[in-house]
């Protein structure tokens, strides 16, 4: 680091910086290529994953069924359809938590889109800010966050795996 008084800065910062100097063509680049590189935290993918996994809220299925499903498979009938079982609610402090790497996400993703596609994505980025600036009513929190999982998972898609 150089110690350079004010009078030097103000002659520095008045030089014209034209956009043909290969060395500030270089910084530009090797700047935009590591804020790219950055990639997306393995924070957020475990908090992508939370969100969008069906941790079931009901026991495993009795004896009786269990029994019946064996009998039916062994005579090759197939098994009767059953809904899936409903998702474990989240705790208030786990909705805060998700909400707040969501939102944390969105601002990291906000800088690094236009580094890293081609034609920028308009509509995944109005529909994140919309979730961003959002919150979810009361009792909603666990459907507000997926919504909010997918519009990120939308946008990192549009970005390309190489993060």
């Amino acid at each position: 680091m150089v110690a350079v008084d004010a009078a030097t800065a103000v002659e520095l910062l008045s030089r014209p910086v034209s956009a043909t100097d290969e060395a500030v063509r270089r910084l530009r680049h090797a700047l935009s290529r590591s804020l790219a590189a950055e990639g997306i935290a393995d924070d957020l993918i475990g908090a992508l994953e939370e969100v969008l996994s069906d941790q079931p809220a009901l026991p495993t299925p009795d004896r009786f069924r269990r029994w019946t499903d064996g009998l039916l498979v062994h005579l090759g009938l197939p098994l009767p359809r059953r809904l899936p079982p409903a998702a474990a609610p989240l705790s208030e402090e786990a909705e805060r938590r998700l909400l707040d790497r969501f939102r944390r996400a969105t601002r990291h993703l906000i800088e690094v889109i236009p580094h890293r596609v081609t034609v920028y994505p308009t509509a995944e980025v109005r529909s994140l800010l919309l979730l961003c600036d959002g919150s979810p009513a009361e009792g909603e929190g666990l459907s507000y966050l997926r919504r909010y999982a997918l519009a990120i998972l939308a946008v990192l898609d549009l970005m390309g795996d190489d993060a």
